[in-house]
C-alpha cells in the first residue's frame, strides 16, 4: 500500500491495516465530501511526504491544522505563500529572533522540512471553523506510532513539544532523544514560557553534540513549492 509514497510507507505498513485506520480513512472522506475540510486532500500527509524517515532530524509537534480557509497545508505551524502570517507562526519568529538573532521572511516552513525538521500535527485534517473537530476520529493514534517510529531511531534527534497536547506524547520518546518543551506559541499562552525558552538554539547544540549538521533556521521557503512531491500528488486521501 502507498500512501505517502516514501519510506514511510513500509515504516507504517502494520498501521495501515488496523481496522482503525480504514475507519479512519472512511470518515474523513465522507467529512471530505460533506463539509469544507483542511487542508486540501491532496496535502494531508504533506509533513511526511517532505521529509522520509531516514532524514528526520527534529520533530515539531503541532495539535491540528489551521481551521480558517487558505492556511493548513499539512505541515505544522506553515502557511503558504501569500496567505497572512497566523498568530502562532509570528510568535514561533518572534521567539527565534530573540534566540539567534534574526527574523526570517517567508511562511511555508519547507526550506525547515527539507533539512530533516519534520512539522507533524498530532491530527492531520480538521472542519473549517471548528478546532479539533477531527480529534476523535483516529488520527491520534496514528501520529502516536510516527512518534514512537521516530523514537526507534538510533542516531539521536530532537523532539520540540509546544503546549500541553505535545508534552503529553512525552510518555513515547527515549532519554537518548532531546525533549524540548514550553507553553504554546499560541498568543494564549506564549508569555506562560513559550518565549525566552530558546528552542532552536538548544536543538541545533544537540544535533552538533552529535555529529550532524545543525538546522539553518533561516531557510524558510528555500525550495521551489512546484517541485515538491506532495504538491504532485494529487487525488484521494489513499492512494494504493
Amino acid at each position: 500500500m502507498n500512501i505517502i509514497g516514501n519510506r514511510w510507507d513500509a515504516v507504517l505498513k502494520d498501521e495501515y491495516a488496523k481496522p482503525y485506520f480504514s475507519t479512519l480513512l472512511k470518515k474523513v472522506e465522507e467529512e471530505y465530501k460533506t463539509k469544507t475540510v483542511f487542508p486540501p486532500k491532496d496535502q494531508v500527509y504533506s509533513a511526511l511526504k517532505a521529509v522520509d524517515y531516514d532524514k528526520v532530524k527534529v520533530v515539531i509537534l503541532g495539535q491540528d491544522p489551521y481551521h480558517e480557509k487558505g492556511q493548513a497545508n499539512g505541515m505544522a505551524f506553515a502557511v503558504n505563500d501569500k496567505i497572512p502570517m497566523p498568530p502562532s507562526l509570528r510568535n514561533i519568529y518572534q521567539e527565534l529572533e530573540s534566540d539567534l538573532g534574526f527574523r526570517p521572511e517567508g511562511t511555508t516552513l519547507i526550506g525547515w522540512a527539507k533539512q530533516g525538521v519534520l512539522l507533524l500535527n498530532t491530527t492531520l485534517t480538521v472542519r473549517e471553523g471548528a478546532a479539533q473537530s477531527h480529534s476523535a476520529f483516529g488520527w491520534q493514534t496514528f501520529t502516536d506510532t510516527i512518534i514512537k517510529e521516530c523514537n526507534k531511531r538510533e542516531k539521536p534527534m530532537v523532539f520540540i513539544l509546544w503546549g500541553s497536547n505535545a508534552i503529553s506524547k512525552k510518555q513515547y520518546i527515549s532519554s537518548n532523544h532531546l525533549v524540548l518543551q514550553s507553553a504554546h506559541p499560541s498568543p494564549l499562552s506564549a508569555y506562560r514560557g513559550f518565549f525566552g525558552s530558546k528552542p532552536f538554539s538548544k536543538a541545533n547544540e544537540f544535533l552538533k553534540k552529535h555529529g550532524q549538521t545543525p538546522i539553518d533556521w533561516s531557510k524558510i521557503n528555500d525550495f521551489n513549492l512546484d517541485d515538491a512531491p506532495y504538491y504532485q500528488a494529487k487525488g484521494k486521501i489513499m492512494r494504493v
